[in-house]
């Protein structure tokens, strides 16, 4: 696909996502290399143009310059940030209870703790960049080692196996002491790529995930 038809392809779908205001985005294409700049009202929003983008067939990268810019009078003070994320986070249900301790500097907030699962450090994350007033997060929780990396590397494959969207024998698997995970690897579209990484991140025990599987 060429440049300027990608680039096409990519502003009707930031324009059709309707969580996004794409009066302040601006998009450039090169060889299948997107850049996303300009400048939202909200951190959601960032992320979601940033997933929207992946969505179109013929992504393979995107430097991500968006900028958060809240107007004057929607902008909150650092220590009332951190109480909404505090409060946000002792009503999820999916975050154990105090295990994310959370700092906020200048709207940037940062997430520390532990958590035996993805999913959970995942979902504190998920809750914390919809509240007015973020400019970004640094999700710094750990999770909890639990597992030989030879039974983590047996259990990722087997859920390999398992998802329909993907082609296990085009996938390799290394894990080494501590939980960190190194996959490689062809995928046909940014979706089996997505399917892989959540394949991987379900095995229990593993802890940081090198992800070098490419588009095809």
């Amino acid at each position: 696909m060429n440049n300027p038809q990608l680039r096409q392809n990519i502003i009707e779908e930031l324009d059709f996502e309707p969580s996004i205001d794409t009066s302040g985005i601006a998009v450039a294409v090169d060889d299948g290399i997107v850049t996303l700049s300009g400048h939202v009202g909200t951190y959601a929003e960032k992320v979601n143009a940033e997933r929207a983008t992946w969505r179109v067939k013929g992504v393979k990268a995107i430097a991500q310059e968006i900028k958060v810019r809240l107007p004057f009078e929607k902008k909150v003070n650092d220590d009332e940030v951190a109480r909404r994320a505090v409060d946000i986070l002792a009503w999820n249900t999916w975050v154990p209870r105090d295990a994310v301790k959370v700092r906020v500097s200048n709207g940037w907030l940062t997430l520390t703790g532990s958590v035996k699962w993805d999913y959970q450090r995942r979902e504190a994350e998920k809750a914390v960049r919809k509240l007015s007033g973020v400019l970004g997060v640094t999700n710094e929780i750990a999770l909890a080692p639990a597992i030989q990396a030879t039974d983590i590397r047996q259990r990722i494959n087997d859920a390999l196996k398992r998802h329909a969207e993907v082609e296990a024998g085009r996938i390799r698997v290394d894990v080494s002491d501590g939980g960190h995970v190194h996959i490689e690897g062809d995928v046909d579209n940014w979706d089996e790529r997505q399917a892989v990484e959540r394949a991987v991140w379900s095995a229990p025990g593993v802890q940081f995930v090198e992800d070098r599987v490419r588009i095809l």
